[in-house]
């Protein structure tokens, strides 16, 4: 699954547009490798988000075929907490 499109089901960030819009701007990062919007995804790889007030990172737990409910949308990535 693209990154973009993980990054909208999983409900990290809301819209695919702004998905995009941060991808593009090189505030995420897989691997700690920058990452385009098309990145394709697999299980254990880590995404990285940076934000205004720090960073957060995630790891992909399972990559969905279609959208999920919003209650089933925290099951596909768990936070690293450092």
């Amino acid at each position: 699954m693209r990154l973009d499109k993980f990054l909208k089901v999983s409900r990290l960030i809301k819209r695919r547009t702004v998905a995009n819009e941060v991808c593009d701007s090189a505030r995420v990062f897989v691997n700690n490798n920058p990452s385009k919007p098309a990145k394709q995804l697999k299980i254990g790889d880590i995404i990285t988000l940076e934000f205004k007030n720090g960073t957060k990172n995630y790891r992909v737990l399972v990559i969905p075929a279609n959208n999920v409910p919003v209650n089933q949308a925290q099951e596909l990535y768990e936070e690293i907490v450092d």
